[in-house]
């Protein structure tokens, strides 16, 4: 029997080599292959070549004749290009991000081991719980009615308990996705200009958020226990920066923890600089060992704004995110999304509402953990089999990621453009950093991939840095 990941698979590369033949080599009115031939071909189910072809018609490239078969869309050649030049003088020379940062968000290719997802794969997200939350909602009155920006407030009170008694529902914003809560964030709290204090390296999105806020990342290095509270300090003096940005729990890249010593000293270093700490807490949920500690947010009431996505721990089309805060600030972020969203669309906050407080979500975390530790396992095994050359910085408690530390004298860039010659997908450590890197890593994610998979793709990369160099 295929495996739900192989049969994603298989539709994936149906689909991609499909629009690339439409794109550009077919002509119009062009017969497609019959159903008969894709399946042979694609060792797949007719069941997936004819998901396949119902998705092509929905995007208007393809038209099926009954009795005649299915035919390339007239509307679906791409006309001839057009001199765009002019759009280089009108956008001025800030990019919001380099281009290497910009394929950090692009999905893995099909036909590629996804070792650099940052998203569970489909054999682990709580695809049944969704399907039933969704229905649910569907049918829930006035679910397609107008909503208050804020958001449902039973999803909002769901997120404030999850907190602790410090907060209430109307100190929570729901946003679509935890990128918007951190641009909005970003927006809210900094002009144009303004400094904002980073770990060193960090999470892309912020710098590319950053960037499209004209707001100017300053890295602060940071260790296997967290950020460094005396370059902090330091920091905060020496630019005046009014906001820190910082992932306490399974940081991205490095799977770092902010060590229980350094909480207070962080979060006094902050009220001395008179400036906001950002806590994004993508990866609550995602503890694979032993306790985790309690958000900053916890003990930082009115200094902290604090970020939580439900999308790590569910699926990438569940976009939702929690934005929390006292004072203020929490009405310019009230504002903030009023502007750029008016609301949230009704039926994602139910079904998120629905799966959150269902009685198979604890036992969909538990599973979760189970695989993502099982994954974990064979990455790390694999890396010291395979490719000791590689350094491990550090083995995550939790979340999704290894940081690996290339061999002296290795280009990341170069070395995942050959990894993606190999057919494996990886992230260049240089996305993670907001200046110059401090030596060449790579970010490996253990949760999009199979065991297997993950023992084929840390093979293929052994074997690809050994292989002939660039130049």
């Amino acid at each position: 029997m295929t495996s739900g990941t192989e049969s994603g698979r298989s539709r994936q590369r149906l689909l991609f080599d499909l629009k690339a033949w439409i794109g550009q080599e077919a002509r119009p009115g062009e017969r497609l292959p019959p159903v008969r031939e894709l399946t042979r071909r694609y060792h797949t189910s007719p069941v997936t070549v004819s998901a396949v072809l119902a998705q092509l018609a929905r995007e208007g490239l393809i038209v099926t004749r009954p009795g005649h078969g299915t035919f390339v869309a007239e509307a679906a050649i791409v006309p001839p290009s057009t001199d765009l030049a002019w759009q280089t003088v009108a956008l001025s020379g800030r990019p919001i991000s380099p281009g290497y940062v910009q394929d950090l968000f692009r999905p893995p290719q099909p036909d590629t081991l996804p070792l650099g997802s940052g998203y569970p794969d489909e054999t682990i997200q709580p695809l049944p719980l969704l399907q039933t939350a969704l229905g649910k909602a569907s049918r829930r009155p006035g679910v397609w009615s107008r909503l208050p920006p804020e958001g449902l407030e039973a999803l909002r009170a769901w997120f404030a308990r999850e907190l602790g008694e410090a907060y209430r529902a109307s100190d929570v914003l729901i946003v679509p996705g935890g990128q918007a809560a951190l641009s909005t964030a970003l927006r809210a709290l900094l002009p144009i200009g303004a400094p904002l204090l980073v770990e060193s390296p960090t999470y892309y999105g912020v710098l590319a958020a950053a960037g499209a806020a004209g707001v100017q990342p300053v890295p602060v290095p940071a260790d296997a226990e967290g950020v460094r509270p005396d370059l902090l300090e330091l920091a905060f003096r020496s630019t005046g920066a009014k906001a820190v940005y910082l992932q306490p729990l399974y940081a991205n890249p490095t799977g770092a923890v902010l060590a229980l010593g350094r909480r207070a000293v962080v979060l006094a270093a902050a009220e001395r600089a008179g400036a906001f700490v950002i806590e994004d807490d993508y990866a609550r949920g995602l503890t694979l060992d032993g306790e985790a500690p309690p958000p900053l947010a916890v003990d930082g009431p009115g200094r902290v704004v604090y970020l939580r996505s439900l999308t790590k721990v569910s699926a990438p089309g569940l976009r939702i995110a929690a934005l929390v805060a006292r004072g203020p600030i929490l009405t310019r972020l009230r504002h903030g999304r009023a502007i750029e969203d008016y609301f949230l669309a009704g039926p994602l906050q139910e079904t998120a509402l629905d799966l959150v407080t269902s009685r198979g979500w604890q036992r969909h975390l538990k599973d979760l953990q189970a695989a993502l530790r099982e994954r974990r396992a064979v990455m790390v095994g694999a890396l010291r089999r395979h490719w000791p050359e590689a350094r491990i910085t550090l083995v995550p408690r939790g979340g999704y990621n290894v940081w690996v530390q290339l061999p002296e004298g290795t280009s990341d860039l170069d070395f995942v453009e050959r990894a993606a010659r190999a057919g494996v997908q990886v992230s260049a450590g240089s996305g993670f950093f907001p200046t110059e890197p401090g030596g060449a890593f790579v970010r490996l994610s253990y949760a999009g991939a199979s065991p297997a998979v993950i023992e084929e793709g840390v093979g293929r990369l052994a074997f690809t840095a050994v292989g002939p160099q660039p130049g």
